[in-house]
Parts: C-alpha cells; structure tokens; sequence
C-alpha cells in the first residue's frame, strides 16, 4: 500500500461522498462558467486539506454534514485563492497545467474566483456553525494578508527568516490549520483538542510550504514550474534567506536585492541558485522541514495506536517525502 492509499484508508468512503459534493457545488447554467469551472474540476489535485479535515473529524469523533461542508468550503476557498494567485504573480501555470488566466483572460479568472469565494461561503452557512463560518472567514483574510505581506517583503533590504515564517504562517499554514481545526470543531471536539489539532495542521503547513520552495532550486517537469520560478517573480525562500545570513557576502546580497526587484537575468538567477546549494541552503532548510514534521508527530502521542492516527503520521511523511 503506498503512503497515499495508507493516509486515504479510513476515511475513503467518506472522501467519495466529498467528491460527489466537489463536483456538484461547482457547476452553473452559464455556459462560459460552466466551461470554466469544469476546467478547474479537471485540475483537482489529491484532496489533501479535505482529507485533513476528515480525519481529524475521525480521530475525534463522527463524521457528519458540517464536517463535509467545512471541508468542501475550506477547499473552495483554497481553489478560488489561488485562481486570483495565478492573476497576481502572472503565472501561466499551475502544478504542470495551464492556468486558468492563461486559457481564459484576467478578467474571467478574477470572476470565476469570485464566485467560488462566495460558493465556500454558502457552504460555510451550511454548517449550521457559527464558529466555522468565522473559521473560513478568518482564513480568506489571512490568506489575503499573507498575499500583501509578501509583496511588502519584496520591497525589504535585509533577509529575515522571522519575515518569511510570518508570511507562511498567513498562507499555507493557516490552510492546513484551518483545515485540521474545523474537522475537531466539526464534531464537538473539547478545546484542549481543537488546539491541538490547529497547531497540529500548522505544522503540517509549514513543513508543506519549505519542501515547495525546496523545490524551486530544481528544475522538473513533475513538479510543473522551472528552477528559479519563485526568484523570477522577486521572492526569496529560507534556502536563500539562510545563505546570505550565513555569508553575508556583499556582492551576494546585492544580487540577492535586484532579484527581488526584478533586475536580475534569468543567467544570474541561475547562478545564485548554484551558490545557494553549494553553501548549504537545501540542506538547512530540509533540516527545518523536519523538525517541523517532528513537532506535528510528537502531538499525536496521545492517541499512539489509534488507526486515524497512523493515517495522519503518513499524512505528514507524505508532506516531506512528496516529489511534486
């Protein structure tokens, strides 16, 4: 059985219900939505935050309809972000596919991400929850304010790792720790545990994000975007930020400042991407990975032996091991 099939296997039935429901929520009597959110429901990926969402509903009780409608409106919302993401960083692909902006135009992608915002949040109102709908409210504003701290970054001298967690904690982490607390809050879990099982998804994002920035100094076809990608649009990961801490080479750090700005050749960014692996920026930051990875494990102590809970220790191996 390999690590995805292990994560999927106590909650496969319910995840097929989900499906069912994915695929409903997105469809529409417009014939040029439709086409456009067909196109999207053909790019869905593995449905790992909706997994989440489920399993850490499992671990802590019974599945029911908010639980599945929390999950459905926490992917929603994902999906939508990263429509409008793609039209912000004039991005032409996404996991190896087309982005929608790229077959359709600006304008549709803005819309159509719109209108999947306002379905997470129809759904959201199905709870029947109060607490989850501000959930997934207050993620679309971390989400958004995790969008413009980025830039803000972009405009910064220096190169702090501090600024780097804070953007990753507004961003993929808060997904994942929305995903992993509205499936505790979904079944009545106390408080202790919907703590943990927040904290818990944090971590996951976080491991999560590195190993994706992890993947910008290697250029595969798999992974869907080229080596540097993240450099060409002005952002500098921890592998970087950690080498010019480490060296504080002048001539590096200057190069280092019009990457951000854009200045840079596509030549030089390749060379900065040799330095940073030559001085040890992959290994520190894999090394950081997995310490994260380690916390995430160390939370599920308490329920050692527990099926959901081999489920969720694979989940978090698959996170770091994952090479796309």
């Amino acid at each position: 059985m390999n690590k995805i099939d292990l994560i999927k296997q106590p909650v496969e039935t319910e995840l097929n219900e989900f499906r069912a429901l994915f695929e409903a929520s997105l469809t529409s009597s417009n014939p040029r939505l439709q086409d456009v959110l067909s196109y999207i429901k053909k790019r869905k990926g593995k449905m790992m935050r909706p997994i989440l969402v489920m399993l850490m509903a499992k671990l802590f009780g019974k599945l029911n309809d908010a639980t599945f409608h929390a999950a459905l409106s926490l992917e929603l919302l994902h999906t939508a972000s990263l429509v409008h993401d793609d039209v912000v960083d004039e991005s032409d692909e996404r996991r190896g596919q087309s982005s929608v902006n790229a077959i359709y135009n600006n304008k549709v992608s803005v819309l159509v991400g719109d209108y999947m915002l306002a379905t997470s949040l129809k759904h959201a109102s199905h709870t029947g929850m109060i607490r989850l709908v501000e959930l997934v409210a207050c993620l679309g504003r971390d989400l958004s304010e995790g969008e413009i701290l980025q830039l803000t970054n972009i405009e910064n001298n220096d190169f702090s790792e501090q600024a780097y967690f804070d953007v990753i904690r507004k961003k993929t982490a808060a997904l994942f720790r929305a995903s992993a607390e509205s499936g505790a809050v979904s079944v009545g879990a106390g408080e202790e545990n919907i703590r943990k099982a927040s904290l818990f998804g944090e971590l996951i994002g976080i491991a999560f994000q590195i190993k994706d920035d992890i993947f910008d100094y290697f250029d595969s076809s798999q992974i869907g975007k080229p080596t540097g990608n993240d450099m060409m649009e002005g952002k500098l990961t921890l592998p970087a930020i950690y080498v010019l801490n480490k060296l504080n080479d002048s001539k590096l750090n200057e190069l280092a400042l019009r990457i951000r700005k854009l200045e840079a050749s596509k030549e030089e960014i390749g060379s900065f991407v040799e330095r940073v692996k030559n001085e040890g920026g992959i290994g520190y930051a894999e090394k950081t990975m997995r310490d994260f990875r380690n916390k995430a494990l160390g939370l599920l102590s308490d329920f050692e032996g527990n099926a959901i809970c081999r489920s969720l220790a694979a989940y978090i191996d698959y996170v770091v091991e994952r090479d796309k």
